[in-house]
């Protein structure tokens, strides 16, 4: 070999070492996030998701890569946006929003580990096997919001004695419609107070569900845990401030934009707990090894401004009660 070609030939190597060396470094993972909301609807849960994903090592567009998709209340979306993440073939997919992302991704998938947030059981629905071994790909958070509903009403019976009547503001198209409607119906019976079933799914049926709720008299409202009713919190506590009509909510969310109360769990700590999931998921954890996590601390948080607006007081025991008073 010549010596010029032997110099050309170590030449040539030199250049090419650091580019192997480049492309055999293992690839950024990128989880998906399926919501049935907007971004700005939980911004601050959303944020905690974020920063428990950071804790494990796991930091957006440094170490990680999170691919949004937003369905902004359209429930019918979802299925092609699980798809989507299917399609990218995310590492992880992490639900919130409710039951419908959840059974999407579910529907959209049965290998790509998904970390959910539901309000009901996850076993009912078909998203695990059983609380404690989920098997499968699913498991994540059960935010129990729909088993409380009798505590909610009692609540607002506590504080609107007077009240003849209760209706329930409820999203038909969501999977545990008539379960909620079934559940406060027998705690309306036990009170003697007839019940008045408002459907809502869009921003039309929201307002004439508020219409008809000017008609009646002596009327106190209870909002159903649904995703789309958290994404338009503005618009119900808006018309239940002009309507003068007292309302209790199932997320602290409600009371902090200046609705009247809320009773619940708290999405922070499921946010955060998805994400703490995530992290584990991805250095190697199996989600079918991992329990369904239940929360079980309920917060009532009052907004004292919201019942002055409404000419209410609130009954002292009630105040003593409260995890957070709004003033």
């Amino acid at each position: 070999m010549k010596r010029r070609e032997f110099i050309c030939l170590i030449g040539g190597s030199a250049v090419a070492w650091p580019v192997t060396a480049h492309a055999q470094q293992p690839a950024m993972p990128v989880v998906g996030v399926l919501s049935s909301q907007s971004a700005g609807a939980v911004a601050r849960p959303l944020a905690e998701f974020q920063r428990s994903l950071s804790e494990l090592g796991y930091d957006d567009r440094r170490t990680v890569g999170i691919e949004y998709r937003w369905a902004d209340g359209h429930y019918d979306r979802l299925r092609d946006l699980a798809n989507d993440l299917v399609h990218r073939k995310v590492a992880a997919i992490a639900t919130f929003g409710g039951d419908p992302p959840a059974l999407a991704a579910k529907a959209a998938t049965s290998t790509i580990p998904i970390v959910f947030v539901v309000g009901s059981d996850p076993v009912k629905f078909g998203l695990v096997s059983s609380l404690n071994r989920p098997g499968g790909n699913a498991t994540g958070v059960n935010l129990f919001l729909t088993e409380i509903e009798s505590k909610r009403i009692g609540l607002l019976h506590e504080l609107t004695p007077a009240t003849t009547r209760i209706a329930m503001l409820v999203n038909p198209r969501t999977a545990n419609a008539e379960a909620q409607i079934s559940d406060i119906q027998a705690a309306t019976t036990t009170l003697k107070l007839p019940l008045e079933v408002l459907n809502a799914s869009n921003d039309l049926d929201i307002e004439v569900a508020f219409e008809r709720l000017k008609q009646l008299k002596m009327v106190a409202l209870i909002v159903e845990a649904d995703p789309f009713f958290v994404a338009r919190r503005t618009m119900i506590i808006s018309f239940a401030a002009q309507n003068r009509i007292p309302a209790i909510y199932p997320l602290r969310e409600f009371p902090d934009s200046g609705g009247l109360m809320s009773y619940g769990t708290n999405l922070v700590d499921a946010y955060r707990q998805v994400g703490s999931y995530v992290g584990q998921i991805l250095k190697g954890e199996k989600p079918a090894d991992l329990p369904v996590v239940q929360l079980e601390k309920f917060e009532l948080v009052i907004n004292l401004s919201a019942a002055k607006g409404l000419g209410l007081t609130i009954p002292p025991a009630l105040l003593a009660r409260a995890d957070e008073v709004i003033e």
